[in-house]
C-alpha cells in the first residue's frame, strides 16, 4: 500500500467513477485501475464494485475512503504550503536579538519586512548576547552585539553586519561633563558624542554597568583592564534604559550604545572613550546555515540592505 494508491482511491471514492477520477488525477484509466487492483490485493477484500457506468464502495471501501480522503487533503495542504513558501506568501520567522539591536534596529527591520511579506508570521525573542546565543537552536535568525564566542551550535553561520560605538553617558550637571564640553547635549547630529574622555578620568567616579552577559559590559570591562584602570561599580542594572535612568538619577556614569541615544533630549551628555573609541560590530547569526529557509534568506537580504 502506497500513498499514491490511497490518493487514487480517494479520487475514485469522490467521483464514484474511474474515468472521471483518472481525469482529475491526470492519469490514464488503466493506471488508475491498476492502482485500485494493487490496493484491493493488499487488503484481500473487495473495496468497490462496478455499478453501471460507475463504481459503488463496499463497507470496507467506505471505511478506507475516510482515511484516504484525509491523506489526500493533507497532501494538498503540504503542496499549497510548499507553493506559498516558494512565493513567500506565508511562513514563520523566529528572530532573536540582543538588547541594543532588539530595541533600536529590529523594529524597523520587522516593519520593512512586513510591508514586503505581510503573510509571514514573525516571532521575536530578546535578551542579552549570551541569552540569544544560548537560544539559537530554537531560532531561524539572530542579531547580536560584540564577540559571539567560539561555542556556537554546529552549522551556525556568522555574517558581519553593522558597527556601533559604546559611549560614556552622564548628566549635564556632572563635573566631568561641565569641565569637558560646555556644549554638551548640543553636539551636531542625533546621539553624537560631545567630545572624548579618558578612561582614567572615568575610573575616579562611580560607574553604572549592565548586567552580566551584556555585550556592552564585556567590552567596557576589557577596555578598563587593558588600560590598567580600576572600576568603581556603583550599580549593576539590566537593560539599556535601566542604565540611562540610573544615570539620570545620579547613580554614576554609564556606558551604552551611541545608537540608543538617538532620541534622547539634552539631559544626558555622551562622550567617546579615549585613547581609542570603543567600537563593536553587530553580527547576524544563521543557526541552520546549511539549509536556510527562503524566508530567512529574504530577511538576511533585508539586513544587508539596512547596513548599506
Amino acid at each position: 500500500m502506497t500513498p499514491d494508491q490511497l490518493i487514487t482511491f480517494a479520487a475514485v471514492a469522490e467521483h464514484r467513477n474511474i474515468s472521471r477520477a483518472a481525469v482529475a488525477l491526470h492519469l490514464s484509466q488503466p493506471a488508475v485501475s491498476g492502482q485500485l487492483r494493487q490496493l484491493q490485493d493488499e487488503f484481500g477484500e473487495a473495496l468497490y464494485q462496478r455499478d453501471g457506468r460507475g463504481v459503488r464502495l463496499t463497507p470496507a471501501g467506505e471505511q478506507l475512503a475516510s482515511y484516504a480522503s484525509r491523506l489526500r487533503d493533507t497532501w494538498r495542504q503540504a503542496h499549497a504550503y510548499r507553493d506559498a513558501l516558494r512565493g513567500l506568501e506565508s511562513g514563520t520567522l523566529r528572530v532573536g536579538a540582543s538588547t541594543t539591536p532588539a530595541s533600536y534596529l529590529l523594529p524597523y527591520l520587522i516593519a520593512g519586512f512586513h510591508r514586503r511579506y505581510p503573510e509571514v508570521s514573525l516571532h521575536t525573542v530578546d535578551g542579552n548576547t549570551a541569552d540569544i546565543v544560548g537560544a539559537l537552536a530554537s531560532l531561524d535568525i539572530a542579531m547580536v552585539e560584540g564577540p559571539v564566542g567560539a561555542d556556537l551550535p554546529p552549522d551556525t553561520a556568522v555574517h558581519p553586519w553593522r558597527e556601533d560605538e559604546i559611549v560614556a553617558i552622564m548628566p549635564r550637571s556632572h563635573p566631568l561633563a561641565q569641565g569637558l564640553a560646555a556644549g554638551c547635549g548640543a553636539a551636531p547630529g542625533v546621539g553624537a558624542p560631545a567630545g572624548r574622555i579618558e578612561l582614567e578620568a572615568l575610573g575616579a567616579h562611580p560607574l553604572v554597568l549592565r548586567e552580566a552577559g551584556s555585550g556592552v559590559r564585556q567590552m567596557v570591562e576589557r577596555a578598563f583592564a587593558r588600560a590598567g584602570v580600576s572600576m568603581r561599580v556603583a550599580l549593576e542594572i539590566a537593560g539599556v534604559e535601566g542604565v540611562k535612568e540610573a544615570v539620570r538619577a545620579g547613580m554614576g556614569i554609564g556606558f551604552v550604545s551611541a545608537m540608543s541615544m538617538r532620541h534622547e533630549g539634552g539631559a544626558l551628555c555622551l562622550f567617546s572613550l579615549s585613547p581609542e573609541p570603543l567600537t563593536r560590530r553587530f553580527s547576524i547569526l544563521i543557526p541552520h546555515a546549511s539549509a536556510p529557509s527562503r524566508v530567512v534568506e529574504r530577511f538576511l537580504t533585508l539586513t544587508a540592505e539596512d547596513a548599506a
